[in-house]
């Protein structure tokens, strides 16, 4: 049996368990849920990678020759070792973009992709777009530059793939592991990363 109090103005309220107005119960999800909401947000801001650039970069340092040491590799990657991609500025400002890669072992022929990129933003020089294969269009931003443009950062605009660069074949483990931590700090996925035999 339903027993009913009565309110203001007449109205009859239904009581149930323990003699607790039914208003209450429906009451209990919306406070429940404002007590969820910041923190769904905040899991939600911090899956989200940050991808702020180096404040500038001098374009004709950049260019020459990096070898990638590691990278979330992309389906114009798979399979391949010793790579490197190869930048060259051309005389309407655009950019040459060689990559240069063995497939399947170090002692198969080189091969190469020519590509061709611009950059988006001129005031950092940091943010370009790269097509190596029409149409693919890809982003490429400049997270992390070494001050003597030794070694680098690069992602695609979402962050899902990105690559740690240097101009020689190798690099100090320490050094890896510093890149690589920061990386992580900043949201992105660093257990996918694999190593590129050099």
């Amino acid at each position: 049996m339903v027993e009913f109090i009565t309110g203001c103005y007449g109205v009859r309220t239904p009581v149930v368990n323990r003699g607790l107005p039914y208003s209450t119960f429906l009451l209990r999800p919306m406070r429940l849920l404002r007590l969820i909401l910041p923190f769904l947000a905040l899991n939600a801001a911090s899956a989200v990678p940050s991808l702020q650039t180096v404040d500038h970069v001098d374009l004709p340092r950049y260019m020459g020759r990096w070898y990638v040491i590691s990278h979330i590799p992309n389906f114009l990657e798979k399979n391949k070792m010793g790579t490197s991609d190869n930048y060259a500025l051309l005389p309407d400002g655009k950019l040459d973009d060689t990559f240069i890669f063995h497939k399947g072992a170090l002692d198969a022929p080189e091969k190469s992709w020519h590509g061709t990129g611009r950059v988006i933003d001129r005031f950092s020089n940091a943010v370009w777009k790269v097509r190596l294969i029409w149409p693919f269009l890809a982003g490429y931003r400049i997270l992390e530059l070494d001050p003597d443009y030794q070694w680098a950062v690069a992602s695609t605009d979402t962050g899902k793939l990105f690559w740690i660069l240097s101009r020689s074949k190798t690099m100090p483990d320490a050094l890896y592991s510093a890149i690589v931590n920061r990386l992580m700090l900043r949201g992105l996925d660093t257990g996918r990363l694999e190593k590129v035999p050099q």
